[in-house]
């Protein structure tokens, strides 16, 4: 695990770190197609957009005896939604829908509405873009495509700092310790 400095005013927001092969193709692609003044962040798979940075310590205490009890988790990489300004790649993983499901139970007196609502997986590599860049990013990226297999290896917690996010704290997944 690594650590950032501690701000308790900075909402967190929890990722899933996905293996080494499937993160370089999703970060290639987001630096191709993301208008560079807005691509801040590296390509992620958003579990959580505002955790409480209050409430950081017990966020960190309650992430790393998960962590330390899950395998990786199976990911297809299956399609694409149109984000209407963008495009994202849809995620398929029953094991990545119960973890956040029990981490959705586990903190939802905090969790924002967006937070609240139906988790859909996805990572996005394009977005704030024209609508018809989008559609031609998308048809693109669907000609030819083949569902794509991986894993996530843990967990990242990030603070929101306006706009870039800084790292707090990372947990692996112990098939992933070195």
């Amino acid at each position: 695990m690594r650590w950032g400095r501690m701000n308790n005013e900075s909402p967190l927001i929890l990722t899933l770190r996905l293996d080494a092969a499937l993160g370089a193709r999703f970060e290639r692609e987001r630096r191709q197609h993301f208008p560079p003044k807005r691509n801040l962040i590296p390509a992620h798979l958003t579990l959580f957009h505002a955790l409480p940075g209050s409430e950081e310590p017990g966020i960190i205490r309650h992430l790393r005896a998960l962590a330390d009890e899950t395998p990786p988790l199976p990911l297809r990489v299956s399609g694409f939604r149109f984000l209407g300004r963008g495009v994202a790649y849809e995620i398929e993983s029953p094991a990545l829908l119960t973890l956040r499901g029990s981490l959705a139970q586990h903190w939802k007196p905090w969790l924002t509405p967006q937070d609240a609502q139906g988790f859909r997986p996805h990572v996005t590599v394009q977005n704030k873009v024209e609508p018809e860049a989008a559609r031609s990013l998308l048809q693109h990226l669907q000609a030819g495509f083949e569902p794509i297999d991986g894993s996530g290896t843990g967990l990242l917690l990030w603070r929101y700092l306006g706009g870039p996010w800084e790292l707090a704290a990372e947990f692996s997944f112990p098939s992933d310790r070195t």
